[in-house]
């Protein structure tokens, strides 16, 4: 019996941790000098390839963040195109209201 109880509690856990990965938050790039755009990396660095650059006010789903060199460095995926992903510095990001 407490076998059974400890397999629900896995699987219960399982799926939180599962829908609280799926929540991920909604930022703004800000802080971009004008004439200037975010570059979203291939890596969380400077040294990795440009994919594009992103624009003030652009919305993008923050999929969690990680210090490299002393910098945040977040992987994000753009709001409206989810399968175009990469790293920006999170100094550039602020939540949504």
């Amino acid at each position: 019996m407490q076998t059974g109880h400890i397999a629900a509690a896995a699987a219960l856990s399982i799926l939180f941790t599962a829908s609280t990965a799926l929540a991920a938050s909604i930022s703004v790039v800000s802080g971009v000098d004008e004439g200037d755009m975010l570059k979203l990396r291939a890596g969380p660095g400077m040294g990795y390839r440009v994919i594009v650059g992103l624009p003030n006010g652009t919305q993008v789903r923050n999929l969690g963040c990680d210090r490299v060199g002393g910098t945040p460095w977040c992987k994000v995926s753009l709001k409206e195109a989810r399968a175009l992903k990469g790293y920006v510095s999170g100094h550039y990001l602020q939540s949504a209201k």
